[in-house]
């Protein structure tokens, strides 16, 4: 009696343990080697806007997140702790720029191709797409077979923007998580990517609707701003949104980067075929100039 009453407590207490214990550990990572956007700024010692809607989330699903813009840490076995990484960052991440925050070493930027390759997940948002830009490529040319290992990785390549503008965008893979309840397409105000160097074994997954939008880069057929794909073993998914506040606390975001971690760490399934040309035919032409001189 008296050992069963022990096991029970034994069998209890490791209950208690095993909720406790956090179901991912995440790592959002916002070193600004270029421009720092304002939702990642830390002031006063505080936590960014990004970082407190990430943090309800986490409490929400049992998630720890660590927010960091050190890049020194990056190490083999430093990211061996994370189930997924989330990246809103800009530049030479081996550069110290303009946060002056500790950079990455280049075998910690190996690592972290590595940590991917091998199967970690990997989450890009917004400007993760500015981040390691390739070098050497006119700005119109897409060159997805020349990317560097990065942009290559992440499927696309920033190449500007126009301003603020809301824009319809049409729902891909309603089946994916996160992305079961947009409907066929919606309407958002946001800072909107023009994006290059898209890789053609991505799964579209949103496509933005370019027709009667304001700028220059946008004259262009439709082109995809989010993204499965998989990288060797590792699954990456990218977003191009998240530049406003208001976005950050739009629950249609906070699905897709609840449905973003639950994929990219392995607790949800989906089929991700390349669907590039089906979904968004033309989006590799990102010669735009070109596209306006013949519709004169």
């Amino acid at each position: 009696m008296k050992l069963t009453l022990i096991s029970a407590v034994v069998s209890l207490a490791c209950l208690a343990i095993s909720a406790a214990e956090p179901k991912q550990r995440i790592l959002f990572f916002s070193k600004s080697s270029g421009f720092e956007h304002p939702v990642i700024s830390w002031k006063k010692g505080q936590p960014s806007h990004a970082e407190k809607v990430l943090m309800e989330i986490g409490k929400s699903k049992n998630w720890e997140f660590e927010f960091s813009k050190d890049g020194s840490k990056f190490s083999k076995d430093y990211l061996a702790g994370f189930d997924t990484l989330i990246f809103y960052t800009t530049g030479d991440l081996t550069t110290a720029g303009k946060d002056k925050h500790p950079p990455m070493t280049q075998e910690g930027k190996t690592a972290l191709l590595d940590y991917v390759n091998n199967g970690g997940g990997f989450i890009g948002l917004h400007c993760a797409t500015d981040t390691f830009k390739t070098q050497g490529v006119p700005k119109q040319v897409n060159n997805h077979d020349k990317c560097g290992a990065f942009i290559c990785m992440v499927g696309g390549e920033f190449n500007g923007h126009g301003k603020q503008q809301e824009a319809t965008n049409l729902v891909v893979n309603p089946k994916f998580p996160g992305y079961e309840n947009l409907g066929k397409s919606f309407t958002l105000l946001e800072e909107w990517y023009a994006l290059k160097h898209l890789q053609p074994d991505m799964h579209v997954l949103q496509v933005l609707q370019t027709k009667g939008m304001m700028g220059n880069m946008y004259k262009r057929p439709n082109f995809p701003v989010s993204w499965a794909r998989m990288e060797g073993k590792g699954k990456v998914y990218y977003n191009a949104m998240g530049h406003r506040e208001d976005v950050w606390t739009n629950d249609l975001f906070k699905n897709m980067i609840i449905g973003a971690v639950q994929w990219t760490s392995g607790d949800a399934s989906v089929e991700i075929p390349s669907n590039l040309k089906e979904a968004a035919p033309g989006a590799m032409t990102n010669q735009y100039e070109v596209i306006r001189a013949r519709d004169k």
